[in-house]
């Protein structure tokens, strides 16, 4: 059978597969620890669970506007302007809640960019980056930043690679796959660069409140918390998956100037149209909420926080000849196998089936995030199993 070109080069998620892969070693009866899949271990908050299933039988099923329940859409603006800086006017105008984070992320690109442009995206990076770009017909263009910054990237390093197509640049801070945050200072530059050449910002920050850089229940350095002067065209993407555990849940949303957000509501109405209404309705109620939300957050935070130590402790003490960055969000750790590579696993992929088949731990191979050097570990899971997937790799090794 044939396809359509539009779908050509398209490839599968590679988190998705291993994780898959994972699972069925485990339903085989195989001792599985799956270090794979981007998705907190803990259930959706009580209350937040209760409003979906409440708007349910008080049957709130039907299809709501295409953007999102306006309850919704001003709850996700007042809530972010909690952490934006002094001169921010945002409404739910500025919002489209979408069906996850990742169709928030397509809108945003297939509504600003087409054939013949150049997005710029950092490598390492979020595997449906290049993907989503893709299927707008624009074209990715790679730069990896210093490994000494842990591949932050500066303006110099934009500027390399800047050409007079370049319409965009995507960016994720916290970033998955390495965990790795850009401060405010190292945001604003990046802004000011953009704006000067009228390239368009696109900020994920789905792992934002998940922060390991300042005081309890600080979240990362954000575009919203720039003086809105530095900033030209941008969209931000965020959602409820992460930090509220409601992965399944699907509501993402972009946050950007009511022109663009007009735009992308206008593409949604043509393609879904509106995300699942009781999941709206558990959304608003985890953002409506703040003071007991937040306390919630912190608990899964303050786990993270714990885990992130055991992890980057045990690989630096244990494995200490796969270097692994530190991560100050999110929650994975990205570890540099390149040491290990060679004749029979000559690849990040080879090594991380390798892995599996021997020890029983599950990672994604760098490769799936544009650096073949690295395999990608999420400590999304229990101490317990963390701690013996790390006596598991280090039994292999020694």
């Amino acid at each position: 059978m044939s396809f359509s070109p539009n779908i050509a080069r398209l490839q599968p998620s590679a988190t998705i597969a291993v994780s898959t892969l994972a699972r069925t070693l485990k339903a085989e009866g195989r001792d599985i620890i799956d270090l794979s899949a981007g998705e907190p271990d803990f259930p959706t908050p009580d209350w937040i669970a209760q409003a979906g299933i409440d708007a349910i039988r008080e049957g709130r099923t039907r299809y709501t506007p295409a953007p999102g329940i306006p309850e919704l859409r001003a709850a996700v603006a007042s809530s972010s302007l909690r952490q934006a800086a002094p001169g921010w006017s945002l409404d739910g105008g500025s919002v489209v809640v979408s069906n996850g984070a990742k169709q928030a992320l397509f809108n945003a690109c297939f509504s600003l960019f087409g054939v013949s442009d150049e997005i710029i995206v950092g490598t390492p990076y979020w595997t449906s980056y290049p993907e989503i770009v893709w299927l707008t017909g624009a074209d990715t263009v790679f730069v990896a930043g210093d490994e000494a910054r842990d591949f932050r990237l500066t303006p110099d390093d934009l500027e390399r690679v800047r050409t007079p197509r370049t319409r965009g640049l995507i960016l994720c801070s916290p970033s998955n796959p390495s965990g790795v945050v850009y401060s405010l200072e190292e945001l604003s530059a990046i802004a000011s660069w953009a704006k000067s050449h009228n390239i368009t910002v696109i900020s994920d920050e789905i792992y934002r409140r998940i922060y390991f850089g300042g005081a309890d229940g600080d979240q990362a350095p954000g575009l919203l918390q720039l003086d809105p002067g530095v900033l030209g065209r941008w969209v931000v993407i965020d959602g409820v998956s992460k930090a509220y555990a409601m992965t399944g849940w699907r509501i993402g949303y972009s946050i950007s100037p009511a022109d663009v957000a007009g735009q992308i509501s206008a593409l949604q109405s043509q393609t879904t149209s509106n995300p699942s209404a009781p999941a709206q309705y558990a959304a608003l109620a985890a953002l409506s909420d703040p003071a007991r939300t937040d306390v919630a957050v912190r608990t899964m935070v303050s786990a993270f926080r714990r885990r992130r130590n055991l992890v980057v402790e045990g690989f630096r003490s244990m494995l200490p000849h796969l270097p692994v960055l530190d991560p100050m969000g999110a929650f994975y750790l990205f570890i540099r196998i390149d040491g290990e590579t060679g004749p029979e696993t000559p690849n990040s992929a080879a090594w991380c089936s390798r892995v599996l088949e021997e020890t029983g731990v599950a990672l994604v191979p760098g490769v799936a995030f544009g650096d073949d050097r690295f395999a990608r570990l999420s400590y999304a899971t229990s101490d317990d199993l963390l701690e013996e997937a790390i006596r598991r790799l280090a039994a292999r090794s020694a």
